[in-house]
């Protein structure tokens, strides 16, 4: 097992839980990635969010799924949940320590923590290096592979610290709930909104390489991107102001930043949909120009980075395995989805698939209708030419059959996601068979 990501530490977890012996393999802390700061394992990185907890969101029905089938890292997020409305946030730092710990204890994994910078040549092996995946692996990747590695660039949003943000300003709430809520917002009037979307667009940004293209995960935008596609973009984006009131002026504002906990103790707050690729000094003067934040102290400034990953499509076989190396599968945000869940529920398939050819045993994949299986089918049915990650989304699903009457957008959601739950049971049990 190459990499102790999310993806690496629930692969080598699921197959260690079914009798196999594990060499997990971290270059933690011999180095670091651009983007990774602690020895953890799981370390998350762009957000501590994983996003909703509602079946309504396939994103929800996915976490669901794999609490069904025994996942180490949904259950690491549930144990260190901080409020987040209908999300799913975790105390990053407490999550990375319990994932680490559980890992690091189990008597089949044993871990080495030294940089990997060649494919194993023989053998079986799950590689979950991630998008930021160290350059000499990924030459030997693109080597085996034969393609040019694809890639496209990820920003992070700035963390304040609580007590640095005016609260005679700040207005906690969720969207649409009465009453106090989970999120800081800071309102904005047309003027105020207007100003702030004319210096994000005269900012200077860090320039890319002078060899590679800026091309941005849609999902992950970074903002001052957004506002350069129209004035109005953002206020019907991350600021938009639907569902709150502020309890000052008794009216919606015209746009908002929303604020979110980043740790259990309310210490930390992440300005959510904020990610950006802005230089320091401009970041600070423009995000101190906001309202609530003109005392700001910053625990982390936005920044920018790589990621790679294959072209499923053309490369990934059944099993999650490399059409060119049968011993070697690939897992996580490597293998082409986008998102945290996303990639432990690649690690964690990687894991059982690993584990039943080990023991000889007959798995055949999960339903399409499944979270699970809908992501396998989009990893294997996209279209190769142009090909990006994805998160997981009900349009990747089939279509439920139809009947005499267009269901809402809620309603469809809720038996897409119960036919989901009731189709993952076969996978559930045969996975469930090779525990060891």
């Amino acid at each position: 097992m190459i990499g102790a990501g999310l993806a690496g530490c629930e692969a080598a977890w699921q197959a260690a839980r079914r009798g196999l012996r594990v060499l997990l393999l971290e270059m933690k802390p011999a180095r670091f990635s651009p983007a990774h700061r602690a020895p953890d394992f799981a370390e998350l990185v762009c957000s501590n969010s994983l996003r909703s907890a509602s079946l309504a969101n396939a994103a929800g029905l996915l976490k669901e799924e794999m609490r069904r089938l025994g996942s180490l890292v949904v259950a690491a997020a549930d144990e260190t949940a901080v409020p987040a409305g209908k999300a799913l946030a975790v105390d990053r730092e407490a999550f990375a320590r319990r994932i680490t710990e559980a890992v690091e204890s189990h008597p089949r994994i044993r871990v080495e923590r030294r940089v990997v910078t060649r494919l194993p040549a023989s053998g079986h092996a799950i590689l979950a290096t991630g998008p930021l995946t160290g350059d000499e692996l990924a030459r030997d990747l693109k080597a085996l592979l034969g393609d040019e590695t694809l890639y496209f660039y990820d920003a992070l949003s700035p963390i304040v610290y609580a007590d640095s943000i005016d609260f005679s300003v700040a207005f906690r709430a969720s969207r649409y709930q009465a009453g106090e809520g989970d999120y800081l917002n800071l309102p904005l009037s047309r003027g105020e909104y207007e100003a702030f979307v004319a210096v994000l667009v005269a900012a200077d940004p860090v320039p890319l390489h002078a060899c590679e293209a800026a091309l941005y995960f849609e999902g992950c935008l970074p903002i001052e991107e957004m506002a350069r596609r129209g004035r109005d973009t953002l206020a019907f984006g991350p600021m938009k102001p639907v569902g709150l009131v502020d309890p000052r002026s008794g009216r919606r504002p015209h746009a908002v930043v929303q604020l979110r906990h980043e740790d259990k103790r309310g210490v930390l707050y992440n300005l959510v949909g904020f990610q950006t690729r802005l230089r320091v000094g401009d970041q600070k003067r423009i995000l101190r120009g906001l309202p609530g934040l003109a005392e700001a102290v910053f625990a982390r400034l936005g920044s920018v980075h790589r990621n790679t990953y294959l072209n499923a499509p053309r490369h990934l076989g059944p099993g999650l395995k490399l059409r060119g190396r049968p011993g070697l599968r690939v897992a996580g945000q490597l293998a082409g989805v986008e998102g945290y869940v996303e990639s432990a529920a690649l690690g964690l398939l990687a894991g059982v698939f690993a584990a039943a050819e080990e023991r000889g045993a007959a798995l055949p994949p999960p339903d399409p209708c499944t979270a699970h299986g809908a992501l396998l089918g989009h990893l294997a049915e996209a279209e190769p030419r142009g090909f990006q990650p994805m998160n997981v989304n009900y349009g990747l699903f089939p279509p439920l059959e139809p009947g005499p009457r267009r269901l809402p957008r809620r309603e469809k959601a809720s038996r897409l996601a119960e036919r989901a739950l009731a189709q993952l049971a076969p996978f559930a049990e045969q996975a469930a068979a090779l525990l060891a």
